[in-house]
């Protein structure tokens, strides 16, 4: 195709060599020189849906809120509202009911559960009791072998260092007492059973007494049960006497028991009188442990075996006697010995050099033992 030039000077078209005319190259400015605007698409033309439907906003929310309470949506705006207070009505009054039913029963379901917790409790066991053996090395004592120390074992323990013959006994099988608390302030009643003026030793241990009751348990009253002796098999003594007097905290017992004992050994009011004549040991309640240091004492020469029963009160008014058992269930069995008069060896020290009293009965301190 050719093209050739106007008169204006713009090119115009000319046929193609096979006389077909040649489509124009651009459109012409109009009159006053615009370009003319291309017809607009008809797809485009046509109006576009609302995003409610092609509705008025206000409709559309209208018919919702009818949907909602069950109205005709071309119910009057007043009839509307009677139906909306109705519904609002109904549904506060179901959330007032439901509270209210909620509150009354508050107080039977607490009662409930109270009973319940009260029954669980009640049926726990209303205490559990340990014993053991003091610890560490008392500030007097007095220590038991069932043989002779040898001769070796006489001069290691005599030249070495008095300071570690507590331990060294114990290492050579020794069981140890501990000289009993003086009471000085005792009521002579008690004071005058004293055993030909002799200190006493005891076998001494502590109580320690357990609840996981949420209520309280009142210890209030103790007696010994089942006691057997039988002489004892002690060969050596090796004490370590008190310069005075020493005064331990708990309670004393004789075995058997003497009127009114246990009796309370404190440095304070109240020292040598019934121990549960005015105390108790409470436990349960916030309270979980309590206890005593004992101070049991045997017939000289002699080995005991014993068992306990208590006294107690509960929160659920329940009171009795109540044998005490180890951790196995078992009857609770406590072992209390005493010093023989007839010993093949008699060892003291302390304030005084080391004195073989076997050898020197008359020896100080050596009948302090």
């Amino acid at each position: 195709m050719t093209t050739t030039a106007s008169p204006d000077g713009t090119p115009e078209p000319q046929p193609d060599d096979d006389g077909a005319p040649a489509e124009p190259t651009r459109q012409h400015a109009g009159a006053d020189g615009d370009t003319p605007t291309p017809p607009a698409d008809p797809a485009s033309a046509s109006p576009q849906p609302s995003a409610n439907g092609g509705a008025r906003p206000d409709e559309s929310f209208e018919t919702l809120v009818s949907d909602v309470l069950g109205v005709d949506p071309e119910a009057s705006r007043r009839k509307k509202l009677r139906w909306l207070l109705v519904k609002a009505t109904v549904g506060l009054l179901g959330v007032v009911g439901a509270l209210l039913v909620a509150y009354l029963m508050i107080k039977p379901s607490a009662i409930r559960e109270n009973d319940t917790n009260t029954g669980i409790d009640a049926a726990k066991t209303p205490f559990t009791v340990s014993v053991r053996p003091e610890e560490g090395e008392p500030p007097t004592w007095a220590m038991v072998l069932d043989r002779e120390l040898t001769a070796d074992e006489a001069r290691q323990l005599t030249t070495g260092d008095p300071g570690s013959a507590f331990s060294y006994l114990r290492e050579l099988g020794g069981r140890p007492l501990v000289y009993a608390s003086v009471m000085e302030h005792a009521p002579e009643r008690y004071t005058r059973y004293r055993r030909d003026g002799r200190l006493e030793l005891t076998d001494s241990f502590k109580m320690t007494v357990l609840s996981t009751r949420s209520s309280a348990v009142v210890i209030d009253g103790w007696k010994t049960t089942d006691i057997t002796c039988r002489k004892s098999t002690t060969q050596t003594v090796v004490a370590m006497p008190p310069q005075g007097g020493a005064t331990y905290q708990g309670i004393r017992l004789h075995l058997p028991p003497r009127a009114d004992e246990p009796v309370l050994t404190d440095d304070a009011e109240g020292q040598g009188e019934s121990y549960f004549g005015t105390h108790y040991i409470e436990v349960g309640g916030g309270q979980p442990s309590g206890g005593l240091r004992v101070e049991a004492i045997a017939p000289r020469g002699q080995v005991c075996e014993w068992g306990i029963k208590v006294h107690y009160n509960d929160s659920y008014q329940k009171g009795e006697w109540l044998q005490l058992k180890d951790a196995k269930g078992k009857p609770l069995r406590i072992r209390t010995e005493s010093v023989p008069a007839d010993l093949q060896q008699k060892w003291v020290f302390g304030s005084v050099a080391w004195t073989p009293c076997h050898k020197n009965p008359k020896g100080p301190l050596c009948d302090l033992v």
